[in-house]
């Protein structure tokens, strides 16, 4: 298969977890076989157009990443390569529209991935680009809201979540220093208040606890564990690389998962693989819940005291270190459903 990804910035301009998400994918399909080509604004040096890297050829569409320009020498670049499918990214929008008047031309579609709503972009341009895609992939079902309001018909979005190792999930070891564990970027959305907190609440009881992550509410969420006089029973060891964090999820109990904004909690979903009990805080802006609704390791949660409790009554249920039925989140699953979302716009489902 033939798969042009359409994005005006790649990874080499700077990661974020939407070009993640995309690198993620393009490098999968090129590891299968399929002819994967990038196309955006040039990132390397040099005046050639092409970058060759992992199996991806990435090619200028613009030298500068402007949205106009590149969106209106879109329809020649594709044109070029003949793709059998487009795979577009919803940000900034002009690009992913510019992408479907070409498919429309040329008779290609155009799957756009819609990892969420930028609060830099036009809400009209997000409108028309929800209508216009032949399909839309989203990471949660709190996205798929999102876009359906922004116009999409519901059967033209399908869920396709962030996805995880599952073999290094299986092959790490178990660092069981820990009974609670919350772990994320420590930024304003971060809301360890509700876990610190709640843990205040059990102050009685024997129990500890790490945060993990770094960020600019670093400081002031040690100087609160403080306050609380908790600070003696929880750990705050910043960033950790991933298999370290596999290892002291493998370990412990529980994961509480409180921040206001998640578009997907990929974090929580290492954890639940790891055997984790989730305590989740239910909040509008984040897809967190999703992860654990109708499961019995999983509790939703709305205020301090509710997670202190939900806390102690997660001590009935067993310690695990493997979760199996996350297995269908692996990298590998994961990819498939992108597959599957080409081959229905293509016609070969």
């Amino acid at each position: 298969m033939r798969v042009a990804f359409v994005s005006l910035f790649a990874p080499g301009h700077g990661d974020t977890p939407a070009r993640t998400r995309t690198r993620r994918t393009a490098t999968g399909l090129a590891d299968r076989g399929h002819d994967v080509t990038w196309l955006c604004a040039r990132w390397w040096g040099g005046d050639h157009d092409t970058f060759e890297e992992d199996g991806i050829s990435y090619r200028s569409v613009t030298a500068e990443p402007s949205p106009a320009a590149f969106a209106a020498r879109l329809p020649l670049a594709l044109r070029r390569l003949s793709p059998n499918v487009v795979h577009a990214v919803n940000s900034p929008p002009t690009p992913g529209v510019g992408a479907t008047v070409a498919g429309t031309l040329a008779r290609t579609p155009v799957v756009v991935d819609w990892w969420r709503d930028h609060p830099a972009d036009a809400v009209r341009r997000y409108r028309l680009l929800a209508r216009r895609a032949d399909a839309v992939t989203t990471p949660s079902r709190t996205t798929k809201t999102r876009v359906r309001e922004h116009g999409a018909a519901g059967d033209d979005v399908r869920v396709v979540p962030e996805s995880i190792d599952f073999d290094l999930v299986e092959e790490a070891g178990v660092d069981d220093r820990f009974d609670a564990v919350y772990s994320r970027r420590l930024d304003r959305h971060a809301n360890v208040e509700t876990f610190l907190l709640g843990l205040a609440e059990l102050r009685g009881r024997d129990w500890t606890a790490a945060v993990v992550g770094d960020g600019p509410e670093r400081a002031r969420i040690e100087s609160m564990a403080s306050d609380l006089r908790i600070d003696d029973r929880v750990s705050f060891l910043g960033e950790l690389p991933l298999r370290d964090r596999v290892e002291l999820f493998k370990g412990t109990h529980v994961v509480a998962a409180t921040a206001t904004w998640e578009t997907f909690a990929t974090e929580l979903l290492w954890a639940l693989a790891c055997g984790c009990v989730a305590l989740v805080e239910y909040q509008a802006d984040s897809s967190a819940h999703e992860l654990v609704e109708g499961r019995e390791r999983g509790r939703l949660v709305t205020s301090p005291a509710e997670l202190a409790d939900e806390f102690v009554a997660a001590g009935d249920l067993d310690r695990r270190s493997i979760e199996r039925d996350f297995s269908n989140y692996d990298h590998g699953a994961v990819l498939d459903r992108h597959v599957d979302a080409y081959r229905s716009v293509i016609g070969e489902e």
